[in-house]
C-alpha cells in the first residue's frame, strides 16, 4: 500500500510539472497543408519477367525505354498540432513505351548475342504510398525538425511485348518473341527525419528537406529530398530534388527500382 501511495505521489508530482506545456501543447490549434507536386523523375530499375511459355525469363533494365517518357503525379496531406503530427504522401504513375534497336535485354539471364536487337512495348503502373507520424523535436521561428516514423507502400505492375530480330540462331524460337507480366507490392517500416530552414528578409525563403530509410518486404530502401521555397500568405512554392530507391529481396522479378529528378509543388496551409 506505502509503495502504491509513493508511485501515486510521484506520478501526481510528475504531472503537476509538466501541466503547464501539456495544456499548452493541447490547446495549440490543429494546422493542416495539403502539396500538389508535379514531378519528372527519370526511372530505372531491373525486372526479370519470368517464363510465359517461351522456355526462359526474360530479363530488361527499364530506363532504356523510358529515359523518353517520364512523368508522373503526386501530392501530400500533413496535420499537426503542437508537437505531434502526421502525414502522408502519394505517387500515381503510368507510364509507357515502345522502343526498337536496343540491347539491355536478356533471355534467360543471357544477354543478347552481337547482331541480335531487340523490339519491345513496356508498360509501368504503380503507387508509392508513404504514411507516418512525426515529433517535433526543435522549433525555432527560422527552423523546424521532425523526426518521423511510418511505412510505405510500394505496389508495381510491369508488362513487356518483345520481338527479336538479327542473328537469332542461338536463340529458342519460343524466346524470339512473346509478352510476359509481373507485379509485386510491398510493405516497409520507415524512420526519418524531416524539417525546413528559414532565411533572407522576413524568412519568406526557406530549405526544404526529408530523409526516410526503412526495410520489411523488401530489403531495403530509401528516400532523401531538398530544395529551395518561397512563403505567401496562402502557402509555399517550393523546387526541389527527389530520389526513391528499392533493393528488393533475392528471387523478386522486381531486382532494383529507383526514381531520381526534380519536383514542383505548390503547398497550401490552413
Amino acid at each position: 500500500m506505502n509503495r502504491k501511495i509513493a508511485l501515486a505521489a510521484s506520478l501526481a508530482a510528475s504531472m503537476a510539472c509538466l501541466s503547464s506545456p501539456a495544456f499548452s501543447q493541447a490547446a495549440d490549434a490543429w494546422r493542416f497543408r495539403a502539396t500538389l507536386y508535379g514531378y519528372l523523375p527519370d526511372i530505372s530499375g531491373s525486372t526479370k519477367f519470368p517464363d510465359s511459355g517461351g522456355g526462359s525469363s526474360v530479363g530488361i533494365d527499364s530506363g532504356t525505354i523510358l529515359d523518353s517518357l517520364q512523368g508522373v503525379f503526386m501530392g501530400s496531406f500533413e496535420a499537426h498540432q503542437g508537437r505531434w503530427g502526421m502525414f502522408t504522401d502519394v505517387m500515381y504513375m503510368n507510364l509507357g513505351n515502345t522502343r526498337s534497336g536496343f540491347r539491355d535485354f536478356s533471355i534467360g539471364g543471357t544477354p543478347l548475342p552481337g547482331g541480335t536487337t531487340a523490339s519491345a512495348t513496356y508498360d509501368l503502373k504503380g503507387w508509392i504510398w508513404t504514411l507516418g507520424g512525426a515529433w517535433r523535436v526543435s522549433s525555432a521561428p527560422a527552423s523546424t525538425v521532425d523526426v518521423i516514423a511510418g511505412a510505405r507502400m510500394l505496389d508495381i505492375e510491369q508488362s513487356l511485348d518483345w520481338q527479336l530480330a538479327g542473328d537469332l540462331g542461338s536463340i529458342p524460337l519460343p524466346g524470339r518473341s512473346g509478352n510476359a507480366r509481373t507485379s509485386l507490392t510491398n510493405w516497409d517500416a520507415i524512420v526519418g527525419v524531416k524539417g525546413r530552414m528559414a532565411f533572407g528578409e522576413g524568412q519568406k525563403w526557406f530549405v526544404p528537406y526529408y530523409f526516410d530509410v526503412g526495410t520489411g518486404d523488401s530489403s531495403l530502401t530509401w528516400q532523401a529530398m531538398a530544395g529551395i521555397g518561397y512563403s505567401f500568405k496562402w502557402g509555399d512554392v517550393t523546387a526541389a530534388w527527389r530520389y526513391i530507391d528499392y533493393d528488393m529481396k533475392s528471387g523478386e522479378s522486381i531486382e532494383n527500382m529507383n526514381f531520381n529528378g526534380p519536383a514542383i509543388a505548390a503547398s497550401f496551409r490552413w
